[in-house]
Formats: C-alpha cells, sequence, structure tokens
C-alpha cells in the first residue's frame, strides 16, 4: 500500500487526514481513545499540547538569534491582521442587524470565531509549505488562541494579564529550542527531523477534540459561520502578509480557522458580560461547526495560496530535480 503517497497528494494531507480520522474516531467511539495509559496519552485531546511544544521546540533549534527581529514582525502583522478581520466583520453586523446578526449568527458568535485561530493547524500547514522560519514567525499568534481578544473585541475588561502569559507560554519551547540550537549546532541537526515526524501525531489529538454531530447541531448557521471565518480572515491575512510582510502568502492562509477552544469562549465572556447570555447556546454550536468547516477548506485554501504564489517546499522540489 503506498500510503504516504496518497498522504502527500491531499492538500495539507499530514495534517487533514489524521486530524478527520481521529474525529471520526471520536464520533463514533468518543471513549476509545480515553482508556488511560499511553494510549490516552499519545492519542487524546490532552496530548496535543505537548506535542505541539516538542514541535516548537524542534522549530526553534533551526532558528538563529539575528532573524528574531523579522520574525516578530512578521507576527505582530499576522495577529492584527486576524483580529482586524474579526473585529470589523462584528462590528459591521451588529451596525446593520444588531447584536443577533443574520441567519442566527450573533456577533458574539462571530467575534469568537473570526478572531481566534487554530494554533495547530498553523503550526502544520507551515510545517508543509513553509520552513523554519515561518513556524517561529507565528509566536504572537498564541496571543489569538483563546477569549482575550474577543474580549478587546466587545469591549469586556479586567484580562489584562492574559495576553503576556499566553505569549509566554506559546514561546517558551520556541525560544528553548533557539537557546540550544544556537549553542550546539549538532542539536539543531539532530532536532529538525522532529518537526515534521511529530505533525500527523499532534494532527490526531487535534481531531479528537471534534465530533461531526456539532455540525449537525448548529444547521446551516454553523456552516456559514465557517465559511465566513476562512473567506474573511483568509483574504484579510493573506492580503496583509503578501502586501506587508512580502510574503507568498500561505501563511496568512494558514491562519483563517477557527479554533477548538474558542467554542467555549462565549460561556468564558458571558461570566463578565452577562448581557450576551441569551446569544452563548447557539454561538457555542456555531463556533464548534465552524471549526470543523475550517479544518476542511483552510488547508485547500492554503494549498491554493502556496501553488498559486509559491512556497519553500515547492522550491524545495524543484531543487531536488
Amino acid at each position: 500500500m503506498k500510503i504516504m503517497r496518497f498522504v502527500r497528494k491531499v492538500p495539507g494531507g499530514m495534517m487533514v487526514l489524521p486530524f478527520f480520522l481521529a474525529a471520526a474516531v471520536n464520533t463514533a467511539a468518543p471513549g476509545i481513545l480515553k482508556i488511560g495509559g499511553a494510549t490516552t496519552a499519545l492519542f487524546s485531546a490532552s496530548g496535543a499540547n505537548t506535542l505541539i511544544a516538542a514541535v516548537l521546540f524542534c522549530s526553534g533549534a533551526q532558528l538563529r538569534f539575528q532573524v528574531a527581529p523579522k520574525l516578530l514582525a512578521r507576527s505582530g502583522v499576522l495577529l492584527a491582521a486576524k483580529f482586524l478581520a474579526g473585529f470589523v466583520t462584528g462590528v459591521a453586523v451588529g451596525a446593520i442587524w444588531g447584536p443577533g446578526g443574520f441567519m442566527g449568527i450573533s456577533t458574539l458568535a462571530i467575534f469568537s470565531a473570526v478572531t481566534n485561530s487554530n494554533g495547530g493547524m498553523r503550526l502544520a500547514l507551515t510545517s508543509e509549505y513553509g520552513n523554519d522560519e515561518d513556524i517561529a514567525a507565528g509566536m504572537l499568534l498564541g496571543i489569538n488562541d483563546g477569549p482575550f481578544l474577543t474580549m478587546v473585541a466587545i469591549g469586556a475588561a479586567g484580562t489584562a494579564d492574559v495576553p503576556l502569559l499566553s505569549l509566554v507560554a506559546s514561546i517558551v519551547p520556541l525560544v528553548a529550542g533557539c537557546i540550544m540550537g544556537n549553542l550546539d549546532e549538532d542539536i539543531a541537526r539532530f532536532t529538525k527531523p522532529g518537526i515534521i515526524l511529530l505533525v500527523p501525531f499532534f494532527s490526531f489529538c487535534l481531531g479528537a477534540s471534534i465530533s461531526f454531530k456539532t455540525i449537525l447541531g448548529s444547521g446551516l448557521s454553523g456552516i456559514v459561520l465557517g465559511l465566513m471565518t476562512v473567506g474573511i480572515s483568509g483574504g484579510i491575512c493573506i492580503l496583509a502578509d503578501r502586501l506587508i510582510n512580502r510574503q507568498p502568502g500561505y501563511h496568512g492562509a494558514a491562519i483563517s480557522t477557527a479554533a477548538g477552544n474558542a467554542a467555549a469562549t462565549p460561556a468564558l465572556i458571558a461570566a463578565t458580560v452577562p448581557a450576551i447570555e441569551p446569544y452563548v447556546e447557539s454561538a457555542t454550536a456555531q463556533i464548534a461547526a465552524a471549526v470543523v468547516v475550517t479544518a476542511i477548506l483552510t488547508p485547500i485554501l492554503t494549498a491554493w495560496v502556496a501553488r498559486r504564489f509559491g512556497c519553500p517546499k515547492f522550491d524545495r522540489e524543484a531543487a531536488k530535480g
């Protein structure tokens, strides 16, 4: 069987196929990945953070100190573009239709889904199409992997410590790897294979938190929210990556997702802003569906942008002949 050959033909196959295999298992038999021991440690949703941290360490070991300022600037542009995509869309929808939004999609759901991105998918897609600098160029995006920017977008207060903690938590493995790789080039060479090797493993873990039943539960509105997230945030982030960062744009496409933890954001915000409580239940179901929809569409968009405007992956393939 030519399994790897098939995987490589699928856009973002190293990420997408394990992700949806795990989602299928979790939908059909959700308890099978939670039996404990090594099975749960490696294949359940709880294992994702450890594996992602390992990839960040390995990728950080490939970087040199002198490129850090440039990567920080690139990361800031992507973070701002993703936030503005959700903020402007939410404000526009609220101005026209009010907080209840349209098609049952509230401004709460829009802010929560569109300002947020799936860090694991970004990491997997930039690992496939980009290079070590691309992986590190998302160092600030850990800030939007949670409720903080959504709270900023709707004017909530009292969370000033969140961005700093999120930033530190997301970049410590990367910085540690960078330090070790700069101290000893043998460490950089030793860790390099881990970047690609671990991608299907943490992708499976991310998929293990998804159930296809969420799409059915949210109806058409959840699918529309997913399309909005990819179309609007993808378009803005690709333009920002190309026009400001002077990059091909595949990195902007790779953050056109809604992260799984965004589904918890409405309830978290409602604890601070009780006025949005009536929209929490519907927004949660819609965001969960948007996570699945973006997991399907974002790899396709990223592959298209990479083929249209170029990427290091195709440069490497061309160099091999």
